[in-house]
């Protein structure tokens, strides 16, 4: 398991919970949730 902060370059709308996928090349390197949104 790993934690990270990461800072959008714009504007996204999420909230806690919300599945994301992480993709270089057109293939998934990584996939999680948002735990906390930190403003």
């Amino acid at each position: 398991n790993v934690e990270i902060e990461v800072e959008l370059m714009g504007p996204v709308a999420m909230e806690p919970g919300l599945r994301f996928a992480v993709r270089e090349g057109g293939r998934t390197i990584g996939s999680g949730a948002v735990t906390e949104i930190i403003q």
